[in-house]
């Protein structure tokens, strides 16, 4: 692996695309330390005891939301004006013994009316399905997203395609394209330990032509969120190609490349960079 080696991998992308991160690849501390890792993921020290995530290289990619409501024109479900939304928040997931979600789901058994709270299934006669999901996600004026297994959550993307505020819960979260995307306009964070009544109280006092600005706003950015065609004028991977452009450097250096008068690179044992035979040991 000459030219992982070349740069001991700062130069190397690699991608973990699920809710473990890098951590799916024990090793990654030893061996991908310093490459650029991709993922979701800002966030695993409930399990681990470090986060792989370094938001100096790193780069948080979206969540991929269901086609059916990314797609142009008509998509699975249509957003309800605010006007005709029956509640004031909801909170679509399970409680997997979380303590946020479970405050959560006492808070809607208290407030039935303001928030809803169901348990979601995986099987069965009480599973939503597809549409269903959607439909009960935008008949709230504000999505509840709260950490779950780790920081992250496809729930704050959805919210953008249903049309409610995304109201964080999840005080480590990590968000994608902070270089481009001030989150302050388009969403709230509210502490993980503040949630009950007083957050309730919070959000009823939002006015809906401030929850409106909000979600206009958040109407604009939710293309970085789709996977979509190079063709497409805003995507993911446009967002994503702006933020690898930052991170590219005009001179590679690692612990194990050496350089000469006349320019050439060599290893330790003074062998040029183009004459590097593999395999070679890791960095």
């Amino acid at each position: 692996m000459p030219y992982f080696r070349r740069s001991g991998g700062r130069d190397h992308i690699f991608v973990f695309p699920s809710g473990a991160g890098a951590h799916l690849f024990r090793s990654w501390a030893t061996y991908i330390n310093r490459s650029i890792i991709l993922t979701p993921e800002g966030d695993r020290t409930d399990k681990k005891d470090t986060s792989a995530f370094n938001t100096w290289k790193d780069i948080i990619i979206p969540g991929n939301v269901d086609d059916g409501m990314t797609k142009t024109g008509a998509t699975v479900f249509q957003p309800l004006p605010l006007s005709k939304r029956k509640y004031l928040a909801n909170y679509l997931g399970r409680a997997q013994k979380k303590v946020g979600r479970l405050k959560l789901i006492e808070l809607a058994k208290q407030y039935p009316d303001k928030l809803e709270c169901p348990e979601l299934q995986f099987s069965g006669p009480n599973k939503l399905g597809r549409v269903e999901y959607f439909q009960h996600l935008g008949n709230s004026k504000f999505c509840l997203a709260p950490r779950g297994e780790s920081s992250w959550t496809l729930r704050f993307y959805e919210s953008f395609f249903v049309e409610c505020v995304p109201v964080i819960l999840s005080d480590q979260v990590e968000l994608p394209f902070q270089n481009v995307i001030d989150y302050t306009e388009i969403s709230i964070k509210w502490p993980s330990t503040s949630i009950g009544p007083e957050l309730l109280d919070y959000l009823a006092s939002i006015p809906d032509e401030v929850i409106e600005q909000i979600i206009g706003r958040g109407r604009q950015v939710r293309c970085l969120w789709v996977y979509a065609p190079d063709s497409e004028p805003c995507s993911t991977m446009r967002a994503l190609m702006w933020e690898l452009q930052r991170k590219v450097r005009q001179f590679h250096l690692s612990a194990e490349t050496f350089w000469l008068h006349n320019g050439s690179v060599v290893n330790r044992n003074l062998v040029e960079f183009a004459k590097w035979k593999p395999p070679m040991p890791l960095p």
